[in-house]
């Protein structure tokens, strides 16, 4: 009996001892995500939660160069890879993803709003899939996406107001204005794939007078806000770039800008009737060029502010 009882004792207090570490465990990390991204961490999250903005963009881009008949092979390849990307970004900025280095959002009130996204998502991922599988873009398929682009980006960009919120009062605190900047330098990528995108549905001839119109705020808040993200725009919220190195990358950013913004200008010209195919086939080549350098810029911001963590 007295053995019974000593082994019977020891495991109890094993268990007991088992138990309180798994206790402790989930304690210390639920402390842990309770604190809630570190800076380094809220500069990939605004990197990539403003990245998803641009890839609503991109996706309706590459929609209208199928149509248009630019190289549609290949724009439907791109187009599968765009949609991959966001919808991986989004469950990643959810719930996490090692991969693309997201920790999970804690925030209720983010994640309701990722939710929210969620439900437009899936809308809009449904007719991308139609077009993956039929390999081709019917007229009412670009109204659905002409309509609903815009809601998807809204709702997008509402989720980078609340990332930069979060960070400029907790991780980012040191340098609020670095958050404001990854955000607006982020929407840039996204400015260019607008552009885009307006411009093509202009020469496919969709809703002309509205789309020149949209097409003129996009170019006229992407240069002001390249000339704030160097020098400084107070109404914008931008402090100005003092590192060396990302001026001379958006030096070279505003070198590709003097070469794309005759074609937008051109667009939107009242003088302008129809928009010839060399000009289509030059914007669908000159704007990777410009979304691909001003991501660098993103990430040299979203490194630097890895850099004010140590």
């Amino acid at each position: 009996m007295t053995i019974k009882r000593e082994v019977s004792s020891m495991f109890f207090a094993g268990l007991t001892v088992f138990l309180l570490g798994i206790f402790c465990f989930q304690s210390s990390l639920c402390t842990a995500q309770q604190k809630g991204p570190v800076a380094a961490e809220y500069g990939v999250v605004l990197n990539l939660s403003g990245k998803q903005r641009m890839l609503t963009q991109k996706m309706s881009k590459e929609i209208m160069l199928v149509v248009l008949g630019v190289d549609a092979q290949n724009n439907l390849k791109n187009l599968k890879k765009t949609s991959a990307l966001f919808d991986k970004t989004l469950k990643g900025l959810r719930d996490g993803d090692k991969e693309l280095r997201l920790p999970p959002t804690i925030s209720k009130r983010i994640r309701k709003q990722l939710d929210k996204i969620k439900v437009l998502w899936d809308d809009f991922n449904r007719v991308i899939k139609d077009i993956l599988n039929n390999k081709k873009v019917t007229k009412e398929q670009v109204d659905i996406i002409a309509a609903n682009n815009l809601p998807l980006l809204k709702q997008m960009n509402r989720c980078v107001k609340l990332y930069e919120k979060d960070a400029s009062t907790a991780g980012l605190k040191a340098d609020p204005g670095l958050a404001v900047t990854i955000n607006l330098a982020g929407k840039q990528r996204m400015l260019t794939q607008k552009m885009s995108k307006e411009f093509l549905l202009t020469a496919y001839g969709h809703d002309v007078e509205n789309n020149k119109l949209n097409l003129l705020e996009t170019y006229t808040l992407f240069e002001r806000t390249l000339k704030g993200l160097l020098d400084g725009d107070e109404t914008l919220d931008l402090p100005g770039t003092k590192n060396e190195k990302i001026r001379e990358q958006l030096a070279v950013v505003q070198k590709l800008w003097a070469v794309f913004k005759p074609l937008v200008t051109f667009a939107v010209d009242p003088k302008t009737g129809e928009i010839p195919r060399d000009k289509v086939e030059a914007l669908a080549a000159s704007n990777l060029p410009l979304l691909k350098e001003m991501n660098k810029a993103v990430g040299m911001y979203e490194k630097e502010a890895g850099e004010n963590s140590n």
